[in-house]
């Protein structure tokens, strides 16, 4: 039977689609660009993972960790924690007048967020504790997850949950498919990170550490009950990093994915372990589809980690050169 060359093209040009589309659902990691970095973390993965290999790793010790703010979501031109933070303070600064009168919370009610984070981490927590106090753990959660749902990133009018890392979801979504644990550990106020951590990264809240206050017991019409005080109880940044991972997790993990200086001691932690490991860094160098910025930077400075990554074999990944696309979106 003579089958027309038109009809040939048609069928060799079907055939060529289905291929494609068959690779790019066999790839694991669609959203990177082929290079060193994307190579040495597919070859990590299958080492650790391949049974009986030199660098195989059991299942119930394949841990990585993540910080949030600028590894797995935007943190620039400030954490989004503390944009809620200010929104918080607002609303809640007529039953305060007093507020007015210190220079921390005046330049958080005014928008100021540069003169809030000029007083460093221990302002920030303050302000943290102001808003906080006497709520349940549940309901700082809550508070945070109604704010998420109508909250808009100011430079792309966006949902600050649509402004996750696609790249990111991919290496969370290639390791838990080859018996990964994935834990955040971040700086971040630890119930605001679990208001979206699962719905945005497949992480639930128990797998999330973070920065806490202190929980106060109590008991009203025959229910326990926990009050947050406004005083910080444990800071999950820098040296704070390595203690959480060992006080909530319980194993030291096999790869971590950092961006500044703050996870420097999470890297070494894990890094310095025996057998195979992994550290990443994210290296925001991409004004065009993100931000380009790493150690004059007052949010997610990078210096110290990037300076000693060669010399400790960390991946250091440029936004610019190593993904093809940054959000789900684009």
């Amino acid at each position: 039977m003579l089958v027309s060359r038109r009809r040939l093209t048609a069928a060799a040009a079907l055939g060529l689609g289905f291929t494609r589309a068959a690779q790019a659902q066999a790839d694991p990691l669609p959203s990177w660009r082929d290079g060193p970095r994307r190579r040495a973390l597919l070859d990590f993965v299958a080492a650790v993972t391949t049974p009986g290999g030199p660098d195989f790793v059991p299942p119930t010790e394949r841990i990585a960790t993540f910080d949030n703010d600028g590894t797995l979501w935007v943190e620039q031109p400030a954490y989004t924690q503390l944009i809620f933070t200010r929104d918080r303070l607002r609303a809640l600064a007529p039953a305060n007048p007093g507020w007015a009168q210190d220079p921390v919370l005046r330049a958080a009610l005014a928008g100021d967020l540069s003169g809030v984070l000029a007083a460093g981490s221990e302002g920030t927590l303050r302000l943290m504790g102001l808003t906080l106090a006497g709520l349940s753990p549940e309901t700082a959660r809550r508070l945070a997850a109604e704010w998420l749902a109508t909250a808009r990133d100011a430079r792309w009018g966006r949902p600050y949950t649509a402004l996750v890392y696609q790249p990111m979801l991919e290496v969370l979504a290639l390791l838990r498919a080859h018996g990964f644990a994935t834990f955040i550990v971040s700086g971040g106020g630890v119930e605001f990170v679990r208001a979206f951590s699962e719905s945005a990264y497949g992480i639930p809240p128990h797998q999330v550490v973070g920065s806490s206050f202190a929980l106060q017991p109590g008991e009203a019409e025959g229910r326990i009950t926990l009050a947050m005080e406004p005083r910080a109880d444990f800071v999950d940044d820098g040296p704070g990093k390595p203690v959480g991972i060992a006080r909530f997790i319980g194993r030291r993990p096999i790869a971590a994915f950092g961006n500044s200086d703050g996870d420097w001691q999470m890297l070494r932690y894990t890094t310095e372990g025996p057998g195979r490991r992994l550290g990443m860094i994210i290296h925001h160098d991409d004004a065009a589809r993100e931000y380009a910025y790493d150690r004059q930077s007052p949010v997610g400075r990078l210096a110290r980690a990037l300076d000693d990554a060669p010399a400790r074999g960390w991946l250091v990944t440029s936004m610019r050169q190593d993904w093809a696309r940054i959000f789900p979106g684009d």
